[in-house]
């Protein structure tokens, strides 16, 4: 259905006047004339009965008119509502993440960008790259930060970060003691671990295995404040991302010679996709503050 017929139609319904709505809407009497023939030829029934002191609507008149007025200031709000989004006085932001993407890079830029537009919100779910990226193509979430590689052909994928994973202790450790800490030196030390199949599981054991060490996993946690935690409490040792040792007290990072592990986090979204004019606000502001 055309709006501008209806709008047409509206404008002589109110006004009883073709003379009167034809000023109304900005077009010739005659102009309007053949809006109203054309709205009555797609419906097929008269809707107006014109006469020397008017127009008056016909009883299909009446009913067209009270659905017609809905349909416009639907179609309004519709559009006053997109306009919203646009000026980012409006949205959600549906992202996801790992544990590191969502305790410690995620929070920085949401606060900012809230400052900035208070009236967008947003929607997290953490959980393992793989997870994430399955949400993004299935369309659960717009976004997601993971850790490389992503291999799915069906996501875009634009590098973030690197983020440094650490050997962390507590501070009365015996090899926190040390000056030099070597590879060999982690053999025999019990370790708390992230998931067993996680993204930086998987890089954290290959880089051990590579340097021909394999570590005595007793624990494995899925956040970086509940290892580090444990470290605190038990006395064990922990592989985690530098990300999260700041204002740790009696946890600390532990240089190894010879080890440095990496990883690269990524920004996802579903190729071929628009996004949300929040969504993708976000993610600039994501790569200003972190890329």
């Amino acid at each position: 259905m055309d709006l501008t017929l209806l709008r047409s139609f509206l404008a002589v319904a109110e006004s009883g006047a073709i003379t009167e709505a034809a000023e109304r809407v900005g077009i010739t009497q005659p102009a309007l004339s053949r809006r109203l023939q054309q709205l009555e030829t797609h419906l097929g029934v008269p809707l107006l009965v014109r006469g020397r002191k008017g127009a008056t609507l016909t009883e299909m008149g009446r009913m067209v008119q009270s659905e017609a007025q809905g349909i416009v200031a639907r179609y309004e709000r519709m559009q006053e509502m997109v306009s919203s989004h646009q000026r980012l006085e409006g949205g959600t932001v549906r992202i996801g993440g790992g544990a590191t993407a969502v305790s410690f890079i995620l929070p920085e830029a949401i606060a900012a960008f809230q400052a900035a537009h208070p009236q967008v919100r947003f929607q997290m779910r953490e959980a393992g790259s793989s997870e994430i990226a399955d949400d993004v193509v299935a369309g659960h979430l717009e976004l997601g930060v993971v850790t490389l590689p992503v291999r799915d052909r069906e996501l875009d994928v634009t590098p973030l970060t690197t983020d440094r994973i650490v050997l962390v202790a507590r501070r009365d450790h015996r090899l926190a003691q040390l000056r030099r800490v070597r590879i060999q030196d982690l053999g025999d030390q019990p370790f708390v671990a992230f998931e067993a199949g996680s993204a930086l599981r998987n890089i954290i054991d290959s880089k051990l295995r590579d340097a021909g060490v394999e570590v005595n996993v007793i624990m494995e946690l899925r956040s970086i404040p509940a290892i580090l935690r444990m470290v605190s409490t038990t006395g064990n040792l922990a592989f985690v991302s530098q990300l999260g040792m700041e204002q740790q007290g009696d946890v600390v990072d532990v240089p190894v010679i010879g080890l440095r592990i990496e990883r690269r986090l990524a920004v996802i979204a579903r190729r071929g996709v628009t996004l949300s004019p929040a969504a993708h606000a976000f993610t600039r502001r994501l790569h200003s503050l972190h890329g």
